[in-house]
């Protein structure tokens, strides 16, 4: 499978959980023996710019962190290109599904789920999407900026209970109809992270679930780091989706 990934996501580029040093390098570590990595690129502004207000886009450079954030949402849109024929990974950070347009707050600056969708439906690569957000926190960014784009649905899990969270995902795929499905994945959700609900074999049951709904749309697939902090258990849970994903 190919992870988009450049070493700059190794930096600690602010205080938050997310941007933690080791966070990066317990997933390589794990996954990276079975992966082809390809280095991500920065994003065009033309591609944040179709997502994000030009103002925002201003504070994000004043902040300091349009580069890493530019950086991460490039990865995304390369992981969403290379997903309409194989499935991937955009092993990117900081992640995005909290930023809005015009706003953000906590751990996210730039939209990467948004960004890349966007850009897949303005080059006509597709006509339809669906976006899976597994993250602990709400998905509010990318829920408000897909609501305004035609033929996109969102959905975040709201289970509680780890039973019923995989009947949701697997009832949400049975009924999912799009060229391409991305998975907002964060991992916090896990039984040792701030969730409290998932085991690790569940992920693989989610990729596997969002493979075969790919699989019967004809259509593709990919996932785009978001959240997952707890650095022990946070490289099996990223294994575990993209196996299920690809099948392994």
């Amino acid at each position: 499978m190919k992870v988009y990934f450049h070493e700059d996501f190794f930096h600690a580029y602010t205080h938050d959980p997310s941007a933690a040093r080791g966070r990066m390098e317990a997933i390589v570590k794990v996954i990276g023996p079975g992966v082809d990595f390809v280095k991500a690129v920065p994003a065009l502004d033309e591609s944040i710019n179709a997502v994000h207000t030009r103002a925002y886009v201003r504070h994000v450079k004043r902040i300091g962190l349009f580069p890493i954030a530019s950086l991460a949402a490039g990865g995304a849109i390369q992981a969403a290109d290379t997903g309409i024929h194989e499935p991937c990974f955009g092993l990117i950070r900081p992640p995005g599904h909290i930023a809005y347009a015009d706003k953000s707050w906590q751990f996210s600056y730039l939209n990467n789920m948004a960004i890349a969708i966007q850009h897949l439906k303005t080059r006509r690569k597709i006509r339809s999407a669906y976006v899976l957000d597994i993250d602990f926190h709400l998905g509010e960014g990318t829920a408000d900026i897909l609501k305004g784009i035609k033929n996109v649905v969102f959905h975040q899990v709201q289970a509680l209970k780890r039973g019923a969270y995989i009947e949701e995902v697997e009832e949400e795929m049975e009924c999912c109809q799009a060229d391409i499905i991305g998975i907002s994945a964060g991992f916090d959700n896990h039984v040792k992270d701030w969730g409290g609900v998932l085991k690790t074999e569940d992920y693989y049951t989610i990729g596997q679930l969002v493979r075969r709904a790919a699989k019967r749309c004809r259509g593709g697939c990919f996932a785009l780091l978001e959240g997952g902090y707890n650095h022990e258990v946070l490289g099996n849970n990223v294994l575990a989706l993209i196996s299920g994903l690809s099948d392994w």
